[in-house]
């Protein structure tokens, strides 16, 4: 494993730093909680033309064709600065699905759109009541049986889905939908958000972040509309959600790096009894012991994001990121609040943004005991795929 990172990465890493403090600094992130929209347009421009949002996507569509540890070095960065954008959403998972299982048509359509930033899509997956599992799926897909819309293999969308993030900005949602009765019987569809019969009403969350729950009454979508082969939509979306978790540990390892530097100085500023808190062993201790956490769960990030950009399997590894990246970030952000004090809990400092964010990240996109049993099946069973009790 070579993680000496080059100039081009150095260089990486330094602009979209930059980008981050020009354009999403803290107090954008405190404007940006609970807007409706999420995330700042200036922010998402600056991204389109650094290339950022074409991150991942090949040069034939348009995008910059990095490699997924470049991928890993950008989420440590937006995760230092806690940048709101549908990043995740649309030029990770989006794409990322669009590349796995659209045709050439979907393709050629979409993703020099994403890469360029004109375009935006997001997932809608968790339901009410469900789960991470494929059982969690409920939504139903039912090809269209009256009128020209039967003759042409549409189909009629009916379900709920929630934690929809950035879906008022959204081009197009990507909703997974059931066709069938077996587990895995899902399929991928783009959705046009303007279409009738879809009703988004904004949620609240505990990071402050713009999630949407998706109503769909009836709506029709085009066959044309469907991602890859019948009854591939899981599959797909396990593949690419496995490699999209190892940017959300980047994410993690970046937020608790940061949140550790500026507890830190707090401690060297903040004197009590004449001297000041870091000079205490037993907050010198909790500090040091953060450190390592910090260091290891980067190591374990690295190794994660190398191994996807070698082609080699990470169904151990993008889980095992995940897992400990997200418990430092909530362990380290909790104690920092001790650290702080009392301030610490309170809006005008910027500790509980980091705090509240950790806990959030460690519950979505897969939680813990999802991982605990990807990281066990990984081992007892080899090379058989993953089948989640949920």
């Amino acid at each position: 494993m070579d993680l000496e990172f080059n100039d081009e990465q150095h260089l990486l890493r330094e602009t979209v730093r930059r980008v981050c403090a020009e354009h999403a600094s803290l107090d954008v992130v405190r404007k940006m909680e609970d807007d409706p929209t999420g995330f700042p347009a200036a922010f998402w421009k600056q991204l389109a033309e650094t290339g950022i949002t074409g991150l991942l996507i090949p040069e034939s569509h348009g995008g910059a064709g990095m490699s997924f540890l470049d991928a890993a070095i950008v989420y440590e960065e937006f995760g230092r600065s806690l940048a709101p954008s549908p990043h995740f959403a649309s030029a990770v998972l989006g794409a990322g699905v669009l590349l796995a299982a659209g045709g050439d048509a979907l393709q050629r359509s979409w993703l020099p759109r994403i890469a360029s930033g004109e375009a935006i899509l997001t997932p809608a997956w968790i339901e009410p009541d469900g789960g991470f599992g494929p059982r969690g799926v409920q939504l139903r897909a039912e090809q269209a049986r009256l009128g020209a819309d039967a003759a042409n293999g549409d189909f009629v969308l009916r379900g709920i889905k929630r934690h929809v993030p950035f879906a008022s900005a959204a081009t197009r949602l990507l909703v997974l939908a059931r066709t069938g009765p077996e587990d895995d019987a899902i399929d991928l569809f783009l959705v046009d958000p303007q279409a009738p019969g879809v009703t988004l009403t904004q949620q609240r969350s505990l990071a402050s972040d713009t999630q949407y729950e998706l109503r769909l009454d009836d709506v029709r979508v085009p066959a044309a509309a469907r991602i890859g082969d019948a009854g591939s939509g899981w599959t797909t979306w396990n593949r690419v959600l496995l490699d999209g978790v190892v940017l959300l540990a980047a994410l993690a390892m970046g937020g608790a790096e940061r949140a550790l530097e500026i507890t830190v100085q707090y401690a060297k500023d903040r004197e009590q009894f004449d001297k000041p808190l870091g000079a205490f062993q037993a907050i010198a201790h909790y500090l040091a012991d953060a450190a390592t956490a910090v260091d290891g769960g980067k190591m374990l990030v690295y190794e994660a994001a190398w191994a996807r950009a070698e082609g080699r399997s990470t169904a151990r590894l993008a889980p095992m990121a995940k897992l400990f990246a997200c418990q430092t970030w909530r362990d380290v952000t909790a104690m920092c609040q001790q650290v702080w004090g009392g301030v610490g809990f309170t809006l005008e400092y910027d500790i509980q943004l980091y705090f509240r964010r950790a806990k959030q990240l460690q519950i979505t996109w897969w939680d813990a005991k999802l991982l605990e049993e990807r990281i066990a099946s990984a081992i007892l069973d080899g090379d058989q795929p993953f089948r989640s009790g949920s």
